[in-house]
């Protein structure tokens, strides 16, 4: 939902606002580049509820001439997440 959307956000947030006093504080690489890990696993989620319900009320719950469109865009959206990094 948008509700839990919002909170996993908001707790990413809080994240990086971590990552940002461990690189200030000068704390050990490895240990950040660990948090950086975790934020983005975070992200990744974030992004995979955000095509389920895009799957579900945009493409599935679209007229049928559009689906093939909105099919396309949603499978543009996936390639771009998988190319980062």
């Amino acid at each position: 939902s948008k509700d839990q959307l919002l909170a996993r956000l908001r707790r990413i947030e809080g994240q990086v606002r971590g990552l940002a006093g461990m690189v200030q504080d000068d704390r050990y690489c490895i240990d950040i580049l660990t948090q950086i890990s975790a934020a983005q696993a975070a992200l990744d989620k974030v992004a995979l509820g955000l095509l389920d319900g895009h799957a579900h009320t945009c493409v599935i719950g679209a007229e049928p001439e559009q689906q093939d469109e909105r099919t396309e865009e949603m499978m543009a959206a996936v390639a771009r997440l998988m190319r980062r990094g």
